[in-house]
């Protein structure tokens, strides 16, 4: 390969015309300014200090600032200002970002997974319900921090302190339920469990808002689902019989009901009438012992009378004969 030499002499030359960085210093070394260097060291740490004074807040954060470790003040969203730092510092803290834990299972796109295994999620989900059962129960804790200072100061290791919360509620609220109402109700257990885990965190000033439990599908260890779905099974059919025994009651209570009401209107009107007899029996002979009272011939003449007319149509044939009559012929067959 042949060289361009007077290409290569035009390179060289060209390079000689940069300056150099030793040119630079010694040039700046050369320039007579009051103080020299150390002026120069003077001014950028002035203004590394300047810099650090000043600082944004975003408008999803807040400011915490300390002086000399020792918490004194919060600052808004916005350009805020404070003393150089090695005397006061600032922690941002989201205070309008929805941090979640998750319990008993790991999602795709958890950093948990990382620390975690398959082995301590069960283990987190295995719990014991009321009626002795054992199910497995992941569910999902949802919060804000709604006091930085408390988020930052009052609480060592907060992030362990609120795990372990959140599975205690859980294990408090399932030990109170059978296994059915864990898995048939989870929107129930989450919210009995809400109420449980921010009481605790307040009593604990955690400064975390718990913004909702999320229950995830329950179910029942993998060795014993068999026997579960033949349990299930069986009180299907239990229900079923209960329902057939319910339609036939029903059916037949009803008309057994009103079989019983209407005897029981018979005998209400019945004895209505009996008594309604009686007392105008009652009535009739009080008025006719009275009329009797007042005449007591005529009275006992009618009712003879009465008596007679009453008996005489019910006798059949009738002989009537004088009772002065002496020679009386015998009477053969005077019917015919």
């Amino acid at each position: 390969m042949s060289w361009d030499w007077e290409k290569l002499k035009e390179q060289q030359e060209t390079r000689g015309n940069i300056p150099q960085m030793d040119d630079f210093i010694k040039k700046m070394n050369s320039t007579k300014l009051p103080g020299g260097p150390l002026l120069i060291l003077l001014v950028i740490i002035g203004a590394a200090l300047l810099y650090s004074t000043f600082y944004t807040v975003e408008f999803d954060e807040v400011g915490v600032v300390q002086r000399f470790g020792r918490y004194v003040r919060t600052n808004d969203p916005g350009l805020n200002f404070k003393l150089p730092a090695g005397i006061e510092n600032v922690t941002k803290v989201k205070v309008r970002r929805v941090y979640k834990e998750e319990f008993g299972f790991r999602s795709p796109r958890s950093e948990k997974a990382r620390f975690s295994s398959e082995r301590d999620d069960n283990y987190v989900a295995l719990m014991l319900t009321g009626d002795l059962n054992v199910a497995l129960v992941p569910w999902i804790v949802q919060y804000r921090i709604k006091d930085p200072y408390s988020y930052l100061f009052k609480v060592e290791n907060i992030n362990r302190l609120l795990k372990d919360l959140a599975e205690a509620a859980m294990r408090l609220v399932i030990g109170d339920r059978s296994i059915d109402e864990v898995i048939s109700k989870r929107e129930e257990v989450a919210d009995e469990a809400k109420q449980v885990l921010q009481a605790e965190l307040d009593q604990a000033e955690t400064g975390i808002n718990v913004i909702t439990i999320e229950m995830k599908k329950t179910n029942v260890p993998g060795p014993v689902q068999p026997s579960f779905n033949e349990v299930n099974q069986a009180t299907q059919e239990k229900e079923k019989l209960i329902y057939q025994a319910r339609e036939e009651y029903n059916k037949a209570i009803p008309a057994a009901k009103g079989e019983a009401e209407r005897t029981i209107k018979a005998a209400e009107g019945y004895a209505l009438d009996r008594v309604n007899r009686a007392q105008g029996d009652a009535a009739r002979f009080v008025s006719i012992y009275k009329e009797y009272k007042e005449a007591k011939d005529v009275t006992k003449r009618r009712l003879y009378l009465e008596t007679i007319k009453e008996l005489f149509p019910k006798l059949g044939p009738k002989y009537i004969i004088d009772a002065d009559q002496k020679n009386l012929l015998p009477l053969l067959n005077l019917t015919k």
